[in-house]
């Protein structure tokens, strides 16, 4: 656990290099949808998961690992109270910043201020593996320092917060893809995981749409708090992703992403 600690920086670079070329080909190979991204679309996304990761380095002397490192090294926290097994912990640990997750994402749904960051990722036209790191700075500064109240909350292992985080990514990449599994094991997988078809539907223009299946991993939530959406209106194939507003090509810029935040959405 030590090792994995000490290069869990470079072991989540890895994964997260090796889990985005995975399903880049697997998409390209078996795409779901027709959508025309493009590389200049590409590389904007990947350029604003580069420029959040430079904020939370510039804006956080410490992140969730670091943090979880110390709580748990002086027994601070919640679980630092309970003594709990390790196995137990860590696993309890996952499931309840699993759990704050989704209800992060869906206020981010409700209220305005949180909407205009999280709208940048909606706002993209297209679906696939490249959506799935297009967040804004804002709104990845946010995510972080709830994530840090948490860990300072809970007080879990360090090797939770390792697992939670390699999860958190590597499972945005999975769920944004452009492929689907077929439907009778998607609806299978959906009993307890999220999948790129049950995500698919909260990329859809239509509101009600887009205001549900709010999971990012276990989709026990969305069922147990009643928002979770089986099918589309549309065609899942078919159906018109990202928003109503900015949409045209000048304000899916990179330059035009970053300032979105502080304009009225039309």
């Amino acid at each position: 656990m030590a090792w994995l600690l000490a290069n869990e920086g470079t072991v989540r670079l890895g994964a997260f290099v090796g889990v985005l070329i995975l399903i880049a080909l697997i998409e390209r190979r078996w795409p779901a949808r027709r959508d025309v991204g493009g590389i200049p679309r590409t590389l904007t996304n990947l350029s604003l998961v580069f420029i959040g990761s430079a904020v939370l380095r510039l804006g956080f002397p410490l992140l969730a690992v670091g943090l979880a490192s110390r709580v748990h090294a002086n027994a601070g926290g919640l679980f630092g109270l309970l003594h709990w097994p390790s196995v137990l912990e860590i696993v309890l640990a996952v499931v309840l910043l699993d759990l704050a997750i989704y209800w992060q994402h869906r206020l981010f749904h409700v209220i305005p201020m949180l909407w205009r960051m999280h709208r940048v990722h909606h706002s993209d036209v297209a679906f696939d593996v490249s959506t799935g790191v297009r967040f804004h700075p804002f709104e990845i500064a946010a995510s972080m320092a709830l994530k840090l109240a948490l860990v300072a909350l809970l007080g879990p292992d360090p090797l939770a917060v390792v697992a939670f985080e390699l999860l958190l990514s590597l499972g945005s990449l999975i769920t944004h893809g452009n492929y689907a599994f077929a439907a009778t094991l998607d609806r299978k997988i959906r009993w307890l995981l999220v999948t790129p078809s049950m995500h698919r539907i909260h990329h859809s223009v239509r509101r009600e749409e887009t205001d549900s299946n709010y999971g990012f991993h276990l989709s026990i939530w969305d069922r147990l708090f009643a928002s979770y959406r089986a099918q589309p209106q549309s065609p899942e194939r078919e159906m018109p992703i990202g928003l109503d507003a900015f949409r045209a090509p000048a304000e899916q810029r990179l330059l035009a992403l970053l300032v979105q935040p502080f304009k009225p959405q039309r």
